[in-house]
C-alpha cells in the first residue's frame, strides 16, 4: 500500500456494485467518466476507482471516499441536489436495475486505507490500463472480530511478505448512513482487501505463495474460514481509463 499520512486516506469509503442492464456498462462508464468525476470531487467527496467487473457484463463497481460520515451527508446532499446530477442524473439511471449493493467501509488500519491523488487522474477518453484488480470481501457474524483481527494481524503481513499489489484492506463502517436517499447494507461485518497487479497470471502466483507459506497454510486462512459466514466474495476488476485505482 502506498506510503501516506494517515490524514490524507479517505475515513468513510463506499464500495458500489450496480446491476446494468444488458448492453449499457460501457454507456454508463463513458458517462460516468466524462460527468460524474470532477464534479462529485468538486462537492467534496474522491471518486477511488471505476472498474468493469470481468465476470459479469452487467456489473460496474466503483469506489467514493469521504474524509467522515457529516463530510459524507454534506457532499452527497451537495451532489445529488445539484446541476450536475438534475441533467445527467436520469440517463445515468436508464442504465441501471439495482443500484443498492453497496457497502460503507473504513480502512482496516491506520495505514490500509486508499491513498489516491486526484491530480494524477488520466483525461477523458484516456484507454483503459493494462492492469488487473482483484477484491476479496469476507463476512463474519455481526458482532464478531475474530475473523476481521485475522485478517488484519495475521493475512495482512503474509500478503505484504509474499507479493507486491497490496491496494487497501476494509472493514465494515458501523455509523448510521447519514445519507438515507442513498440505501447501504446493513447489519453487515465484512473485511476488504485491494490489490493491483500486471495481470490475472501473477494474481494466482501470489496466491499460490500465500497458500504455500506454513502460517498462512495452517493457521490464519483455516482460522479465517471457521470464522467466516460463508464463502468469500472475489471481485475480478478491470480499471476503466479514468480510474485512479489500478
Amino acid at each position: 500500500m502506498p506510503h501516506t499520512d494517515p490524514a490524507d486516506l479517505p475515513a468513510v469509503i463506499e464500495l458500489r456494485q450496480y446491476t446494468l442492464r444488458p448492453g449499457r456498462r460501457d454507456d454508463l462508464i463513458e458517462l460516468f467518466d466524462r460527468e460524474f468525476v470532477e464534479t462529485q470531487e468538486a462537492a467534496g467527496m474522491v471518486v477511488l476507482g471505476q472498474f468493469r467487473d470481468l465476470d459479469d457484463p452487467q456489473r460496474f463497481v466503483w469506489l467514493r471516499g469521504f474524509r467522515d460520515m457529516t463530510q459524507r451527508h454534506h457532499a452527497l446532499t451537495t451532489f445529488y441536489s445539484g446541476p450536475v446530477w438534475a441533467e445527467h442524473g436520469p440517463q445515468a439511471n436508464g442504465t441501471m436495475l439495482d443500484s443498492d449493493d453497496v457497502l460503507l467501509l473504513r480502512p482496516l488500519t491506520d495505514a490500509s486505507g486508499l491513498a489516491v491523488s486526484p491530480s494524477q487522474r488520466p483525461e477523458v477518453g484516456a484507454p483503459a490500463p493494462q492492469r488487473f484488480v482483484s477484491a476479496t470481501v469476507w463476512s463474519f457474524p455481526p458482532g464478531r472480530q475474530d475473523g476481521v483481527t485475522l485478517i488484519r494481524d495475521g493475512l495482512l503481513p503474509v500478503l505484504h511478505e509474499t507479493g507486491p499489489g497490496l491496494l487497501a484492506a476494509l472493514t465494515t463502517e458501523t455509523a448510521h448512513n447519514t445519507f438515507a436517499r442513498l440505501p447501504i447494507r446493513t447489519g453487515e461485518n465484512v473485511a476488504a482487501v485491494f490489490a493491483s497487479y500486471s495481470d490475472e497470471s501473477a494474481h494466482r502466483q501470489h496466491l499460490a505463495r500465500v497458500r504455500a507459506c506454513p502460517l498462512a497454510r495452517d493457521e490464519i486462512l483455516p482460522g479465517i474460514e471457521r470464522e467466516q459466514t460463508g464463502a468469500p466474495r472475489i471481485l475480478r476488476l478491470e480499471p476503466t481509463g479514468r480510474s485512479l485505482l489500478s
